[in-house]
This record gives structure tokens, C-alpha cells and sequence, in this order.
């Protein structure tokens, strides 16, 4: 029988880049998203099973995951890739708290939902694979030094990473967390020259590192037998500046 992963955040970048990864390799996909981009048709096309879903929206996340119980006998992996770079900049329409909220609601409270929810399909999937069943967390590098202009936003993060520990130990051995916290790896369309002059500065390896370095992370992840309930850098090296 195929594995199944559900990815969240499948529209765009490194969750776009991860659900083509796993349906090139037969896996059973299972998305979510909140925005529609073409990239949503693509991956229908290509037998992904997605979702429309605002993790911010406890009754949608529920719906969700009855959708996906009903659907689904096993769950062999899941990859909270979904996110929000909320910076701390307060208007008329939002707040700090609801700053705040919408980073938590993201980051921290979707994870801790769905983790919850589907611990049972993970438990149950684990021996059909060669690892246990797995939770990968994708945080942030900022999560550990913090931000000046993201403060919400760093935190959630850190919360996620924390939760890691919690659900390793909660799981074990049938199911292994980990974190990925990357930085700069992707620039956005629109990033100009000197933004990207001064990104890439920041790192003592000053490169754009593209998906393909989590992509192979995360393989790493799910084959290993014996890593759980710790963070992985993916950064390059910006602690050393």
C-alpha cells in the first residue's frame, strides 16, 4: 500500500515543491491550502487530495480532518509547512493581539490540532514504514535568536519547535518529531538586488539554498530510525555572524 503524507500549506514554494516531491514518488498527498493558485489545479491533476482550509478557523480545521478520517486509513507522515510572516506593524483593521492571535492560530494551535487528531492514523501507519511514522514541524532559524521586526511571528515558531519535544516523547516510539528551521531559502518574485545583496550577507554560506535542501532533508527524516524530537539548521550558518 502507498505511504500517505498530508503537507500543509501546498500552494506555493517549499509545501508546492515537497507535494510534487512525494507524488513523483507515489505517495498518497493530501493538502491543504488557504489561497487557490494554479498550482492547486496542478497538483489536483497530478491525484493530490487537497483542501481548502483557514488555519486560523478552529471549525474549518475540524471539518477538515472528519473529511480527511473519512477518506484516509492511514497516515504515515505529516509535515506542517503552513505559515504566515506577519511582521509587527499594527493599522486600523489589525491589532497586536490580532497579530498575535493569527501567528499562534497558524503556527502553534493548527499543529497542535491536527497533531492530536490524527495521532491514532500515525500510531496505526507506523509499521508500513521503514522509519515509524513521522511529524516534521517546519519552524524558523528565529525561533532561537529572535526578531526585532517579528516578534509574534518568532515566537509562534518557537512554540512549534517546542512542541516538537512534547510530541516526541507523546508518541514514542511509533511516531518521530523533528523540526526543520531554515532561513533564507527562497527569495519571492519581486525581491530586488539590494535585498538580496543584503539577505544573502547574512550567512557565511551566501546562497540562495532552493527547495531542494529541504526536500532532502525531510528524506532523511523519514527513512531515519533513530532521530527524534530535535531541530535541524538549515541556515547556512548564520549564527557564526
Amino acid at each position: 500500500m502507498n505511504k500517505t503524507i498530508l503537507i500543509t500549506g501546498v500552494g506555493k514554494r517549499i509545501g508546492y515543491a515537497l507535494a510534487k516531491h512525494f507524488l513523483a514518488q507515489d505517495f498518497n498527498v493530501i493538502g491543504t491550502f488557504r489561497s487557490h493558485y494554479p498550482s492547486i489545479d496542478e497538483l489536483l491533476e497530478l491525484g493530490a487530495d487537497l483542501y481548502q482550509c483557514d488555519l486560523c478557523q478552529a471549525d474549518e480545521i475540524n471539518d477538515m480532518l472528519s473529511r480527511i478520517k473519512a477518506q484516509h486509513t492511514q497516515v504515515n507522515c505529516i509535515i506542517h509547512n503552513a505559515s504566515d510572516w506577519h511582521n509587527d506593524k499594527t493599522s486600523a483593521e489589525i491589532t497586536s493581539a490580532d497579530i498575535m492571535a493569527r501567528m499562534m492560530n497558524i503556527h502553534v494551535s493548527a499543529p497542535y490540532q491536527i497533531n492530536l487528531a490524527l495521532a491514532d492514523l500515525l500510531i496505526a501507519s507506523a509499521g508500513d514504514s521503514v522509519g515509524g511514522s513521522n511529524i516534521i514541524h517546519i519552524t524558523d532559524y528565529v525561533a532561537e535568536k529572535g526578531s526585532q521586526k517579528h516578534i509574534a511571528y518568532a515566537a509562534s515558531k518557537a512554540a512549534l519547535h517546542n512542541m516538537t519535544l512534547s510530541f516526541a516523547a507523546k508518541l514514542a516510539p511509533a511516531v518521530k518529531v523533528n523540526s526543520i528551521a531554515p532561513a533564507m531559502i527562497l527569495f519571492n518574485e519581486g525581491d530586488d538586488d539590494a535585498y538580496k545583496v543584503k539577505a544573502l550577507a547574512k550567512a557565511i554560506l551566501p546562497k540562495e539554498a532552493g527547495n531542494s535542501e529541504i526536500i532532502e532533508l525531510v528524506d532523511y527524516l523519514l527513512s531515519s530510525q533513530y532521530v527524534t524530537g530535535r531541530s535541524y539548521a538549515v541556515d547556512g550558518g548564520r549564527q557564526l555572524k
